[in-house]
């Protein structure tokens, strides 16, 4: 990894913008051939994209027992442990409605809902993410939304993972389909004969399922736009080297592009994480991806305190944080941005991924400075709810009405006058 002063500090912009022409292009074709063919297109660009030919979209509920039952019970606890301990984190995300009254009368509030219907798309084909089905579902099952979508694309078997089966059991999933890429995303926002239209998208996935998102929001509500991975370690001389790297490259072997960052006050432990992280490459089965990433994206920057490291921390906004510093805790205040913060040595970032309960679907690219991680507000709406007294009205009708004149909107100060005058 390349050592450099923070003078050369540069920011992690490298969002789905991207893109070609063309793969826009193809994603609105795909977009409306579903719109128009409905499932028609779905079959024909699952045998074309995903090399297989089905005879039903949907996934049957002998097919989700078989998958169960074919996996390491083990499995199915650890799949399972994991359900709980990302409910119990977004159980403590739940809003209640809210009330209050003045002394004129007004009562004053905001209704929760959650939403009606979500979709959660989960990437697949060549793997399997059964951690991407418990953050996508579990939030929207926490919120109390009725109908939750499941679609992945399937393997040339014609089927989906055996795990993703399972951990949508889990979680609470009633309706999974076989179909992935644009087209998923399509037949999610406009509906088809099999597949009910939804009111949000969320889920990762690669350019053109992440293009397609962008050009159904509006039509029905999107969670984010995702860039590639990417984390930051912020570290003193107290950390260690072996830790460090290995987390750096667990982002590393996501994509190419992921970046990974190491920001620390210490000359000595960027030397021998650059060194490290070189060893610890040659022994990964996914190293040409990651080689790639830490050529192009992997940096190590020397700073002169840890307030500095913070600043420069809060300058990248990364997607994932770990402080290994002799205090993390003093450190916490400083951050202003980044989706999530794993503090001390043994807080290493698949622990969020996968295990511990917050979810790990983060703001990538720099938008940790204005976005959250998926939550439990993301399958929620709210309502301002009013009531207005009759004695509020009398006294403050007329500059209510004054307010509408001002902005030359004669009728909206009418509705208020015609009440006033009939007191």
């Amino acid at each position: 990894m390349k050592i450099v002063p923070v003078t050369e500090l540069k920011n992690l912009e490298r969002s789905v913008e991207q893109n070609t022409e063309k793969q826009r292009k193809a994603v609105l074709e795909i977009l409306q051939n579903v719109k128009s063919k409905g499932d028609e297109a779905l079959f024909e660009y699952t045998k074309t994209f995903d090399g297989v030919s089905l005879s039903s979209l949907e996934v049957t509920k002998s097919e989700i027992d078989e998958a169960i039952s074919s996996l390491d019970p083990k499995m199915v606890e650890i799949i399972s442990e994991a359900a709980e301990n990302i409910r119990e984190y977004h159980e403590k995300q739940r809003r209640q409605s809210w009330f209050f009254t003045r002394e004129d009368g007004t009562l004053l509030g905001q209704k929760v809902t959650p939403l009606d219907s979500v979709g959660v798309y989960v990437p697949g084909g060549t793997a399997a993410y059964p951690s991407s089905v418990l953050m996508g579902v579990i939030p929207a099952v926490v919120a109390g939304v009725e109908e939750i979508v499941l679609v992945s694309p399937p393997g040339k078997d014609g089927k989906l993972p055996a795990a993703v089966l399972a951990a949508a059991s889990i979680a609470g999933v009633k309706r999974v389909f076989k179909i992935g890429g644009a087209q998923a995303i399509g037949a999610l926002a406009y509906g088809t004969e099999s597949v009910p239209k939804t009111d949000k998208i969320v889920g990762p996935g690669n350019i053109f399922v992440a293009l397609a998102k962008r050009e159904v929001f509006g039509v029905c509500d999107i969670d984010m736009i995702a860039g590639p991975s990417e984390i930051a370690v912020l570290a003193d001389e107290s950390a260690n080297a072996r830790y460090i790297s290995a987390d750096l490259l667990s982002q590393a072997e996501h994509d190419p592009r992921s970046a990974a960052v190491l920001v620390t006050t210490s000359k000595v432990l960027a030397e021998a994480v650059s060194m490290e992280v070189k060893s610890q490459l040659a022994e990964l089965p996914r190293k040409e991806i990651a080689i790639e990433a830490i050529r192009d994206h992997g940096v190590i920057y020397i700073v002169n305190s840890l307030e500095e490291g913070a600043d420069v921390i809060n300058q990248i906004a990364p997607e994932h944080l770990e402080i290994m510093t002799k205090d993390p805790m003093s450190l916490l205040g400083k951050i202003k941005h980044a989706g999530a913060i794993f503090l001390g040595e043994y807080s290493s970032e698949p622990v969020g991924d996968y295990f511990a309960g917050s979810n790990h679907v983060l703001p990538t690219s720099g938008t940790a400075r204005f976005s959250s991680p998926l939550n439990v507000d993301d399958f929620t709406k709210k309502s301002s709810v009013i009531r207005y007294s009759e004695q509020a009205l009398k006294e403050n009708g007329e500059k209510i009405s004054a307010f509408a004149r001002l902005e030359g909107l004669e009728a909206h100060a009418r509705a208020i006058d015609v009440r006033l005058e009939d007191k």
